[in-house]
């Protein structure tokens, strides 16, 4: 399915660069008010590469997930998304925001919408779609994450790890370039958590550059390419998980996983 987006061309200087990381953070920093959430993070993900991001609580993960795509705004420092700097303001920030499929722990459905026109919706108003054209790639990625037949279905209807699932699929609907999760099986009863893990599997199968801030580490473990530990604003360590989960280098990240594994 082609790509009909009506927004203006990008700056001519800010065209994506096809050899760039999709994601590349340089000197990040975040306060709220008083309170230093970011010091200073510098990493990057490279295209069809799955990067988990784990850590204690209030150590900045979801903080720096959101800067990525400036659902928060950063302090100081850069964000490169495909090689266009987000943290300029010349940047048609919509526009490349729209490469960039975002999970989060809730499932953000709009409760008066069945599942079908929950996928509709931006596909329309973002991409200019038909209605006739967003419906048939709505369908396609619901058969893709196993819910082909919950088109009609309201989100009420839906238990919590299909919801996610239908999230995942609205996201998939904009045809993103990579894929961002925000701890999205936290919310889930355990007996739900592996039907999301699985598509997520699935993806990154596929080729899907995705980020992923998570708790389950046997999904790190598993699909990731690179492990990243998080602590108090910074990155404490990172390398391959199943090296980093079982012979970490860094006392911060050996109390963690004493705790979590």
């Amino acid at each position: 399915m082609s790509r009909t987006n009506t927004h203006k061309p990008l700056h001519p200087t800010q065209e994506m660069d096809p050899v760039a990381p999709a994601i590349e953070v340089r000197g990040l920093h975040k306060s709220f008010g008083d309170k230093k959430v970011l010091t200073g993070i510098d990493f990057h993900v490279d295209h069809g590469q799955v990067v988990c991001v784990i850590g204690p609580s209030g150590s900045g993960k979801s903080t720096l997930l959101r800067c990525v795509n400036r659902l928060e705004e950063p302090t100081s420092g850069q964000v490169l998304i495909e090689g266009i700097d987000i943290t300029d303001p010349e940047t048609e920030l919509d526009r490349v925001r729209s490469r960039i499929g975002m999970v989060f722990q809730g499932f953000n459905l709009f409760s008066h919408l069945d599942v079908m026109e929950n996928l509709v919706l931006a596909q329309r108003k973002v991409l200019g779609r038909s209605k006739e054209d967003a419906r048939k790639v709505a369908q396609a990625n619901l058969d893709r994450v196993g819910l082909g037949e919950r088109g009609q279905a309201m989100p009420s209807q839906l238990s919590g790890g299909q919801q996610q699932r239908v999230a995942i699929a609205r996201a998939l609907s904009m045809e993103p370039d990579m894929m961002l999760f925000d701890e999205p099986t936290s919310a889930l009863d355990p007996e739900l958590v592996g039907d999301v893990l699985g598509v997520m599997r699935e993806l990154a199968a596929e080729g899907m550059t995705m980020m992923v801030v998570t708790h389950e580490m046997g999904f790190a473990r598993e699909v990731g390419d690179k492990l990243v530990f998080m602590a108090d604003g910074v990155i404490v360590e990172e390398g391959d998980p199943a090296t980093v989960l079982a012979d970490p280098q860094h006392k911060r990240t050996k109390d963690f996983l004493s705790r979590v594994l």
